[in-house]
């Protein structure tokens, strides 16, 4: 069986906690990404911010997203999963905590990432339609 190693996209590119929400958005366009892991000091994850935490968290807050740090909307729970966890495990925990991208660890550290995409091409069309209906499911409401 498949694990999240033979699927995830490896490279993902860590963001520092410390970094403005600016930079997090050029590197985001540079990459052709819509969302960063975040790191900290220890190099370790903190979390994960998105180009749509950028817009709602700051931007449509009236915030400076030069002034504002990653760090800053580095918060709730990491939802993760170990490299050689098993595919169907990566899908169970991205469809009960209606996320669509996750980290990939190794030895506590960031390895990869895990996105929709990523899914659609290794996994069959039935299983990536069963994922997509539940990760968009109302937030409670997931199958």
């Amino acid at each position: 069986m498949a694990t999240a190693r033979d699927i995830m996209h490896t490279g993902a590119t860590c963001v520092g906690e410390h970094e403005t929400l600016t930079a997090a958005a050029q590197r985001m366009r540079d990459l052709d990404v819509g969302a960063l892991p975040i790191c900290g000091d220890d190099d370790r994850l903190q979390g994960i911010v998105t180009d749509r935490d950028i817009v709602l968290k700051c931007i449509a807050a009236k915030a400076d997203p030069a002034e504002m740090t990653v760090g800053d909307l580095a918060q709730g729970r990491i939802y993760h999963v170990d490299a050689g966890a098993k595919v169907d495990d990566v899908l169970t925990v991205m469809q009960e905590h209606q996320v669509r991208r996750l980290p990939v660890i190794e030895e506590h550290r960031l390895v990869g990432m895990i996105s929709e995409a990523d899914l659609a091409r290794h996994l069959p069309d039935r299983t990536v339609g069963q994922f997509v209906e539940s990760v968009c499911a109302p937030a409670g409401h997931a199958q």
